[in-house]
């Protein structure tokens, strides 16, 4: 049971297996230019050179500012996104809904970022936690998200709720993780709304 989430808030439309329907690459923009310009600044504001970052449910593609990096490390669910994400220094593929333990090193990243896709996770308690284990103490997790999904793979919780209930359930998932909310950005840049949530630990 997620501490967040009832079995009901956490069930998706289309139940089958998520490693079969991310088994084909999708080399597609999931927002548009506004929204990553937005997003880069965000990620810039909290990066110094020589950071870490953790680009947890990555894909073709990561929204980081050019910045000197220490080593930035990606997961998601497709081998050939991630291979062609040229941001990235390694890569692995795990299903978050599946298996919730990260396969890396506490303390090792000054930033965790999760763009366009906590939509998805069926078991964010447990998530956040592996994502603030990760982050050094002081460091951030961004939460970004628009109102674009796969509406079949998203959550219920989400999928019925409006872009306030969004930000508020994203909160919830960091309140619970002991992360403390410093901000929540918005805009609409061009046509697709902008959100990001960030937080810091505190520890």
């Amino acid at each position: 049971m997620d501490s967040v989430l009832s079995e009901k808030r956490r069930q998706k439309l289309d139940t089958s297996d998520d490693d079969a329907f991310y088994a084909h690459p999708r080399f597609v923009t999931h927002a548009d230019a506004g929204f990553v310009a937005a997003l880069s600044s965000t990620y810039d504001d909290l990066l110094a050179d020589g950071d870490s970052v953790f680009d947890a449910m990555s894909s073709w593609v990561s929204h980081l500012p050019e910045r000197e990096y220490d080593r930035v490390v990606g997961h998601g669910l497709n081998a050939a996104e991630l291979e062609a994400n040229d941001r990235l220094d390694s890569w692995f593929v795990q299903n978050l809904n599946e298996k919730q333990t990260i396969p890396l090193d506490a303390d090792g990243f000054e930033l965790v970022t999760c763009a366009l896709a906590v939509q998805y996770l069926q078991y964010p308690a447990a998530v956040f936690a592996e994502f603030v284990r990760l982050l050094s103490p002081g460091g951030h997790l961004v939460v970004s998200f628009t109102n674009r999904m796969f509406p079949t793979k998203a959550i219920n919780a989400w999928r019925t709720a409006d872009m306030d209930g969004r930000v508020a359930l994203v909160e919830s998932y960091c309140d619970t993780a002991g992360l403390a909310v410093e901000a929540v950005r918005r805009g609409r840049p061009e046509s697709d709304p902008f959100v990001a949530v960030v937080a810091r630990n505190a520890a």
